[in-house]
């Protein structure tokens, strides 16, 4: 069964912050593999130009990539891989506001009456691959 993904890279991220995109960079797609082996493709391909990619997250799905990828485009923005000379032939790459993983932290630990988490909210790495998988297998059509 096909995996969803989300991997980060820390030089991209690096790059995206020094060009003013964002920090917040992360990347996402299905593989008929596990999401380490699609990491470990994508460090050997050198994929957006990086060699230190590191899954954050992985779970079973029956999407497939361009489903995956467009549901996430709903909500978060997908860099354009022929804008970004840097980038190039990297579909996937998105620009996660921070804000918007905040709120769905927050709107998720009030529907689970968990007041005590209401007053720590602050996104890791880890709640935002959450998120994007969230969008990517559970958005279906809104």
């Amino acid at each position: 069964m096909p995996t969803l993904f989300v991997a980060k890279s820390k030089a991209l991220q690096d790059w995206g912050h020094g060009v003013g995109v964002t920090k917040f960079l992360f990347k996402v797609g299905v593989d008929a593999g596990s999401g380490d082996d699609a990491v470990a493709t994508m460090n050997a391909e050198k994929a957006a130009g990086q060699d230190d990619w590191k899954l954050l997250g992985q779970k079973e799905t029956d999407l497939a990539d361009g489903d995956a990828l467009a549901r996430v485009a709903r909500r978060e923005q997908q860099l354009d891989p022929d804008f970004y000379p840097r980038i190039r032939g990297a579909h996937g790459v998105f620009k996660v506001k921070l804000s918007n993983v905040e709120n769905d932290m927050m709107v998720r630990a009030a529907l689970a009456n968990e007041n005590q988490q209401l007053k720590n909210l602050k996104a890791k790495d880890k709640d935002i691959a959450d998120y994007l998988m969230r969008r990517a297998d559970e958005d279906r059509g809104s």
